[in-house]
């Protein structure tokens, strides 16, 4: 069995201590106080798929941050988030391709029944699975939206 993403996570920051990688032990901090503050808040031990989760949440804040810096003409904050993205999803999920999205939609779709807008919670619920942490939920939505309309 190999590592859980929170042992890597833990690896990495000390590895980082060590090279003195200040930038990169700033993010890995980021995460790993995420992870820990829904295990204090929840009372639990998180699973790797309830990282996953964590880190899906953190790239998509971070690119909804890039949008509003760039609109606000500060490239340097626009920078700094990207390059965290870059960190986090070194502990994402392999990230799957358009034709696979697309494919896995169209399986959800017919395995679903769904036929029209009003079916797409179903559609989301057997995607969300599947996908978390491998693809932007977003585009997805968009993705099943079109096939749904026709």
């Amino acid at each position: 069995m190999t590592d859980s993403l929170k042992q890597r996570l833990s690896d990495d920051v000390k590895n980082a201590m060590r090279s003195k990688d200040k930038p990169r032990l700033g993010v890995l901090r980021l995460i790993t106080a995420a992870i820990k503050q829904r295990e204090v808040d929840e009372r639990i031990e998180l699973t790797d798929d309830d990282v996953t989760v964590i880190l899906d949440k953190m790239t998509k804040q971070r690119r909804e941050s890039i949008s509003q810096f760039e609109q606000a003409d500060r490239q340097e904050l626009a920078d700094q988030e990207k390059f965290e993205i870059e960190i986090i999803k070194e502990y994402l999920p392999e990230q799957l391709s358009e034709e696979e999205i697309v494919k896995l939609v169209q399986e959800a779709i017919s395995s679903s029944g769904a036929s029209e807008m009003k079916d797409m919670g179903k559609v989301m619920g057997l995607l969300k699975p599947q996908l978390q942490g491998r693809a932007d939920m977003g585009s997805v939505s968009g993705l099943i939206k079109k096939q749904l309309a026709g």
